[in-house]
């Protein structure tokens, strides 16, 4: 009998600090999932929610702190605030708990409690802010989110403290363009025909756009945002809430799509996500949230047209734990 490959970790020195264990996530094809949904061509799935924090956000976090100290921008023993969906807010707990910096997340009522749990678990001062009257619970607006940042601007200011900006700090793309995007390119020996990302700060598709994208310019890139908030596709915005959180916050000028090429752009609706997000761990076994069913969905839709045949890589950007109180899993 064959022995078992050992895990990424197991083939690994012992390392300093649990920070040392962000990136290096393995890409996957999600051939049973292609099969199943009747489509021709390959689906390779970036799972970055085994990072430490569960999501992809470990790799910016990291990146904008890294930023911070190489340029002296952070002091020693300095707070670090940010606005936050919950994914950076964890990555940052992460990266100050171990760096030695307070941190300060500032997060909106409307995403899911786990959220708030597990950065307050990880030594994060956690503060929420309502949303705005008649907003649903579990479907965070662009305006929801200018609430969350006027809290942060005033908390940051009152303290002090540095501002990890997540929608503006290179450091964000960077992480992908130096990490994820090469990474993708590496374990697929250069055979992706396509890549798509459901965009919140554009850092994630920003970075891997211009890594692949520099590797072979015939790679088609595609941004995803949800139905009726395509901001940046400029479609009109019909429905700003919607339960993909994490983006799809009707923002039309992210800094970091500027000059960045974009091939297309793809919409799917709150219930496309879910129902495919479902159908990832029941297939799959691969146990995302709903903006990992979000780009495999809008994969899938590729497959299923003008990319029918060829290879498409996607990221799985956090972990289904972080919606056990949400309708996803029920």
């Amino acid at each position: 009998m064959t022995p078992a490959k050992p895990g990424r970790q197991a083939m690994a020195e012992v390392l300093n600090s649990v920070v040392d264990s962000i990136g290096g996530t393995p890409l996957v094809r999600l051939d049973r999932l292609t099969a199943q949904a009747g489509v021709r061509g390959r689906i390779l799935a970036k799972l970055e929610y085994l990072n430490p924090g569960f999501s992809k956000k470990d790799r910016a976090a990291l990146g904008i702190i890294e930023e911070a100290e190489r340029s002296g921008a952070i002091k020693p023993g300095q707070t670090v605030v940010e606005l936050t969906s919950g994914n950076m807010g964890t990555g940052l707990a992460i990266i100050c708990a171990v760096r030695g910096y307070p941190f300060v997340a500032v997060m909106s009522k409307g995403n899911s409690e786990e959220r708030a749990r597990m950065m307050t678990a990880l030594g994060a001062e956690v503060i929420l802010v309502d949303q705005l009257p008649g907003s649903v619970p579990g479907q965070v607006s662009g305006g929801d989110l200018a609430l969350v940042e006027q809290t942060a601007k005033a908390v940051a200011a009152e303290r002090g403290a540095y501002r990890a900006d997540q929608f503006h700090r290179d450091g964000n793309w960077l992480a992908h363009y130096r990490g994820t995007g090469p990474e993708i390119w590496d374990a697929s020996h250069g055979a992706v025909d396509a890549f798509v990302d459901f965009i919140g700060s554009g850092g994630t598709y920003a970075g891997v756009a211009r890594a692949l994208k520099e590797r072979n310019p015939l790679i088609k890139c595609f941004i995803v945002e949800p139905k009726g908030a395509a901001a940046a596709a400029g479609e009109p915005i019909t429905q700003s809430e919607h339960p993909i959180q994490g983006g799809g916050y009707t923002m039309p000028d992210l800094a970091f799509l500027n000059n960045v090429p974009i091939d297309g752009y793809l919409q799917v609706s709150g219930d496309e996500a879910r129902q495919v997000t479902r159908l990832l761990a029941r297939s799959e076994g691969i146990f995302g949230g709903f903006s990992s069913g979000a780009n495999v969905a809008a994969a899938l839709r590729l497959l299923n047209g003008d990319q029918s045949g060829k290879t498409i890589a996607v990221v799985i950007c956090d972990s289904g734990l972080k919606y056990l109180s949400t309708d996803l899993w029920s």
